[in-house]
């Protein structure tokens, strides 16, 4: 099994700086896609920044500019600083890990943190 444990988020003011963190745990194996999620009240949960085991990384329109995802391959971690915010970045993330090899296969959630942004 696979446990993903997240850290950071909280309240903050528009323009401000946060940083979230997840680590995760048990059997990790490669290629992987790892990254964050996050869902507003009221809407679907949507891609915010993931980053493959090749360093590929894509990011969701609405951040780019303003957020960074970083990821520890050997560590197997991911970190995502979001700077700039906007009261529209008010949402629950989570922290996601997909993994592809046989055996080991599945999509992976954290318990989600919260991160408010006030106007």
């Amino acid at each position: 099994q696979v446990q993903l444990v997240e850290s950071g988020g909280g309240l903050v003011q528009a323009g401000g700086s946060l940083r979230l963190s997840c680590a995760a745990s048990g059997i990790i194996s490669s290629p992987n896609v790892m990254g964050w999620f996050r869902q507003a009240p009221g809407k679907q949960r949507e891609l915010v920044a993931i980053s493959t085991t090749a360093a590929m990384t894509q990011y969701a329109d609405s951040v780019k500019g303003r957020f960074t995802l970083s990821r520890d391959n050997a560590k197997n971690t991911v970190s995502l600083q979001m700077n700039s915010l906007e009261p529209e970045d008010t949402a629950v993330y989570y922290c996601n890990l997909k993994q592809y090899r046989l055996g080991s296969a599945g999509d992976y959630w954290g318990q989600g943190t919260q991160v408010t942004v006030s106007s």
